[in-house]
C-alpha cells in the first residue's frame, strides 16, 4: 500500500485545509497518509517519506510561508540525488494579481526534482478560487497512485 506523506506550507490556513482534506480523501481510497505543517516534519521523516504532496501557498512576493521556509532551506542543502527514492506531485496556491504567481510551489517543484525525486503528476498552479483545480489535482494524483497499487 503506497505511504503517502502531505505537507503544508500556509500563512492564513488555506493550504492546511486542503492537505487536511487530502489527507482523508486519500484514507477513504485505501491509502497510508499522515498530513504535517512543513515546520512539523524532521529533515529525517521528509527524506524517508514514500509519496510527498505538498500544498504550498506563496506569501509576500514570492516567498515561502513562515512554516515552510526553514525545512525549504534544509531540502536545498541535500545533496543532488538525496530524494532519488521519493514520488512527488506539488498542488501551489497563489494569486493572479501578484507578479510571482504560485512561486513557493514552483520553488518546491523544481527543488525536489534537482534532488532527484519523481513527479507523479504535474504541479497545479491554482488562483484565489482553488477547489475546482485542487480536486483536479488530487484526483489525478490518487489515479495515478492507485494504478500502481496492490489490492
Amino acid at each position: 500500500m503506497t505511504a503517502i506523506t502531505v505537507l503544508f506550507g500556509t500563512e492564513t490556513g488555506n493550504s492546511e485545509l486542503l492537505a487536511e482534506e487530502i489527507t482523508d480523501d486519500a484514507k477513504a481510497r485505501g491509502f497510508q497518509a499522515v498530513c504535517h505543517g512543513m515546520d512539523e516534519i524532521s529533515i529525517e521523516d521528509f527524506q524517508a517519506a514514500e509519496t510527498l504532496l505538498i500544498v504550498c501557498s506563496t506569501w509576500g512576493d514570492g516567498e515561502q510561508p513562515d512554516n515552510a521556509q526553514d525545512l525549504y532551506d534544509t531540502v536545498s542543502e541535500l545533496e543532488d540525488a538525496a530524494l532519488s527514492g521519493l514520488s512527488f506531485s506539488v498542488l501551489a496556491l497563489g494569486d493572479t494579481s501578484f507578479d510571482l504567481f504560485c512561486e513557493a510551489g514552483i520553488q518546491w517543484d523544481n527543488l525536489l526534482e534537482s534532488k532527484g525525486a519523481t513527479r507523479i503528476a504535474e504541479r497545479m498552479d491554482c488562483d484565489v478560487m482553488y477547489e475546482d483545480e485542487a480536486a483536479e489535482w488530487s484526483e489525478g494524483v490518487f489515479d495515478l497512485l492507485g494504478s500502481s497499487q496492490v489490492q
